[in-house]
């Protein structure tokens, strides 16, 4: 006798929505499967492509060549195509990166971009070989001995700067508003990076000099600090200026610590990228000896990646003000990807973020308050002194580059009537302190200010701080005892 069994209408529609269901699921799978495969397919018919070319190349090129030279080349090709700051490292370049951010290296002593396919220097380093022979921010190099530099990538043009200690390099440069190419012969030498400069302005008032963020910065830059404030007596430190101009970067670790000494909590910066081992948070610490004193951090045309971070960080937690012209813009973070045969990628894997989740990418920092690097008569536009050279091309310039994520296009760089300075002309810049440069931290105060307009109303602000900072303007007079004319022109 068979058993009836009663099904009720909402068991019914339980069943039936769970059949639904794992049909769907079933169908997504395969959909997912299926893309899958034709992702892979596609994959292996690119592939395809570069074997067919290697194998036509070897077989009719005019010249026998190299498959391994080949395959480097094609790298290269591949890397330089996704951003300017990837690339493909032979195991020489690896080895001379690993030296290069210990702080000591043989070269010329100048830090280079390629912009429009042309070697184009963003600064030389002060003290360098390629500093003492005249090299100038802007100058284009068209030949490296007799090679020319055109579509070079930038990791071949370094290898072929780099040499022996007291061998002799000639590259021709192109400057602006000269006719005919520069020939200029250094002489190399192993570069010595003085990473922290620093001196007194005036008693109370310090300044401290980051050249780039290498290996031993942050404990460099807090024995300077340390210094300073012994010679500031017993009223302590006043006010601080920290010089980032033409800072191209270096260590995030050693950004991250220098930043670290101001703040007493929350995010210093931040990475994002499309991996979570590249979404990375990184915090102050409170170790209750931070000091309160007010800060003015300078930044130019010249500051780049961990200069940015450092400033942003600042600017973010109203740690400093900030006072300049607009920063490079190298937002992005870079990996070194080590390969079995000693060679390895850097590879571009993420983007920083300040505090309030901007990007520095292809936009940079912009200045609190913008001073030219140059000054001008009043009443005038003709150009009273030549400015201290910042490179012309920031980061939104360079082909390829990544645009910034909040924005549907990179922004316009300050104008010249903004602050943006132009490339020196003429024999008069010899005579010019150079930004942090030794002459900077010997000379008297007076020629230094006199030959650095930035140094200048940064000096000037940290003086009137604690006059101006909180109280209105008439309120502040008032109790200053300054003269009407003379606010008037702060």
């Amino acid at each position: 006798m068979r058993e009836q069994v009663t099904v009720t209408r909402r068991t019914f529609v339980l069943l039936l929505f769970s059949a639904v269901f794992s049909l769907v699921l079933a169908v997504n799978f395969v959909h997912q499967v299926a893309a899958k495969e034709t992702a892979l397919g596609d994959s292996y018919r690119h592939l395809k492509i570069f074997t067919d070319v290697l194998a036509l190349v070897r077989k009719n090129y005019v010249n026998e060549v190299d498959v391994k030279e080949l395959v480097e080349g094609a790298v290269k090709g591949m890397l330089s195509s996704l951003d300017p700051h990837s690339g493909y490292l032979t195991t020489d370049m690896y080895k001379e990166l690993q030296v290069e951010t210990k702080g000591e290296f043989g070269g010329l002593g100048i830090e280079i971009t390629v912009k429009d396919g042309l070697l184009t220097v963003v600064t030389p380093i002060e003290d360098s070989p390629a500093f003492r022979a005249g090299v100038q921010a802007g100058d284009q190099i068209i030949k490296i001995g007799e090679e020319f530099t055109k579509d070079l990538t930038l990791i071949d043009a370094v290898k072929k700067m780099r040499g022996p200690k007291g061998t002799p390099v000639t590259i021709s440069v192109h400057r602006e508003g000269v006719r005919d190419l520069i020939p200029i012969t250094v002489i190399r030498d192993i570069i010595h990076v003085d990473s922290v400069r620093s001196r007194t302005l005036e008693k109370g008032f310090g300044y401290i000099r980051l050249a780039q963020f290498q290996e031993g910065s942050a404990s460099e830059f807090k024995s300077a600090l340390k210094e300073i404030t012994t010679e500031s007596g017993e009223r302590g430190l006043q006010g601080l200026v920290i010089d980032l101009r033409n800072n191209p970067g270096g260590l995030l670790t050693q950004a991250i610590r220098v930043a670290d000494i101001f703040l007493t909590d929350g995010v210093i910066v931040y990475t994002d990228g499309r991996l979570e081992s590249q979404k990375q948070k990184y915090y102050a610490h409170n170790d209750g000896i931070e000091a309160e004193f007010p800060m003015v951090v300078l930044v130019n045309g010249g500051s780049a990646s961990a200069s940015e971070i450092v400033a942003g960080a600042l600017q973010d937690h109203e740690r400093a003000v900030i006072l300049g012209t607009q920063s490079f813009g190298k937002g992005s973070v870079q990996t070194i990807l080590p390969m079995e045969n000693g060679s390895a990628l850097r590879l571009t894997t993420a983007l920083y973020y300040t505090k309030s989740g901007r990007s520095i990418q292809a936009q940079g920092i912009k200045p609190d308050i913008v001073v030219s690097a140059r000054r001008f008569p009043r009443d005038s536009e003709e150009l009273l002194e030549e400015d201290e050279t910042e490179p012309s091309t920031r980061e939104a310039d360079l082909p390829g580059a990544i645009k910034n994520p909040s924005q549907k296009s990179a922004p316009e760089p300050e104008s010249e009537a903004d602050g943006e300075s132009q490339p020196q002309a003429g024999a008069a810049k010899n005579n010019r302190i150079a930004i942090g440069s030794r002459r900077a931290m010997e000379a008297s105060l007076e020629e230094l200010l006199k030959d650095d307009p930035q140094l200048d109303e940064a000096f000037k602000l940290l003086k009137t701080w604690r006059i101006f900072k909180g109280k209105p303007t008439l309120q502040a007079k008032n109790e200053s005892g300054i003269p009407d004319v003379a606010m008037a022109a702060q």
